[in-house]
């Protein structure tokens, strides 16, 4: 009765695959790989916080007491919500330690000022900068603290950061002071980029905090370093450090943003060049693996929402402001065969 069972069940398999439009010697077409989208936005120099020399009025301290923790990226969360990731550089610290070390300019504030992040709908914070020690090891490991207390992927050195999207995809990032600490970081970048390829991490950006302030045009160790990088396995570079935008480079298929430039960024009362961007990177993973180029687009904003002082509440450029923008990117990445268009969409030769 077994066997007969079995039998039966064999035949009409067999005739429902006839029947299906595949003779017996035909063979069914390749399964379609299974393929995703992930696209992360990326944004430069974020201070929640404000200088040890400055006092009270004008501050972003006083922004935060008047507007509470959703005032500050309440222009742009939009854009951070409707992205599978967003990652800033977090630059400062939070701690209430007055114990700073000696240096000009020395950046923190309250601990309780870490409910910006979730607020602004931020996922994950690259910490390797020049301003994560000015408060010496307590203040890295208070601020460390509010990471955690909130459940936020960090890097810096030598901790690699992970972040998981909603559909699962796992993205890894390494973020270095090249500042401070020059070549001694392609060691914790080369050994960051393989620690997430052995736990493969099919996507990886790393973070590099180089280049000289106020200068649009990287360093020739910047195009070495972006390079190294990507040769190391990262699939995009990401720079911040001089606080203002710089041009936008490609080598063997990836991107390297030289500069993002200040964003939410307390550690000016008011910067002269106040241009920043967002920029979005979309990738197209085919069975759990990144494949062709990154989409990349570049949003022009603004760190203030006013144009004469700093108010901390990075605006999305419209009109006149974002033509001129997109201009000066042009400008800064020609060198490097890069276009960018009116929609802000990026090609290149």
């Amino acid at each position: 009765m077994k066997y007969r069972k079995l039998k039966m069940a064999a035949s009409m398999a067999v005739l429902s695959f006839i029947l299906s439009g595949y003779g017996p010697h035909e063979q069914m077409d390749e399964p379609e790989p299974d393929r995703q989208t992930v696209t992360i936005s990326l944004a430069g120099d974020c201070s929640l916080g404000k200088l040890s020399v400055h006092g009270y009025e004008g501050t972003f301290e006083e922004m935060y007491d008047r507007g509470g923790p959703g005032y500050f990226f309440k222009n742009v969360k939009t854009v951070f919500e409707a992205d599978d990731m967003t990652l800033v550089n977090f630059e400062g610290v939070l701690t209430n330690s007055n114990n700073r070390v000696e240096k000009q300019f020395n950046i923190k504030g309250k601990p309780e000022y870490i409910q910006i992040i979730p607020e602004a709908d931020i996922d994950a914070v690259s910490f390797g900068n020049n301003h994560r020690i000015d408060y010496g090891e307590q203040g890295v490991d208070d601020t460390i603290a509010a990471f955690d207390s909130i459940g936020l992927p960090y890097a810096y050195d030598e901790h690699v950061g992970i972040f998981e999207t909603e559909t699962g995809i796992r993205i890894g990032f390494v973020s270095v002071n090249e500042v401070y600490d020059g070549t001694r970081v392609e060691g914790f970048l080369q050994s960051g980029i393989q620690q997430l390829k052995e736990q493969q991490v099919p996507l990886i950006l790393a973070c590099c905090h180089w280049g000289t302030e106020g200068r649009h045009v990287p360093d020739s160790y910047q195009t070495e370093l972006g390079r190294k990088c990507i040769d190391w396995g990262a699939d995009l570079v990401v720079g911040c450090h001089p606080h203002v935008l710089q041009g936008i480079d490609t080598y063997n298929g990836k991107y390297i943003i030289y500069s993002l430039g200040n964003f939410c960024f307390g550690g000016n009362r008011n910067p002269k060049d106040k241009n920043t961007m967002i920029a979005q990177a979309a990738f197209t993973l085919e069975d759990g693996q990144v494949t062709g180029e990154a989409a990349l687009t570049l949003i022009p904003c603004t760190l203030s929402s006013v144009t004469h002082r700093n108010d901390y509440c990075p605006t999305i450029a419209q009109g006149d402001r974002k033509t001129q923008i997109i201009q000066k990117l042009n400008e800064y990445s020609s060198s490097f065969g890069i276009t960018v268009a009116e929609d802000g969409k990026v090609s290149h030769q």
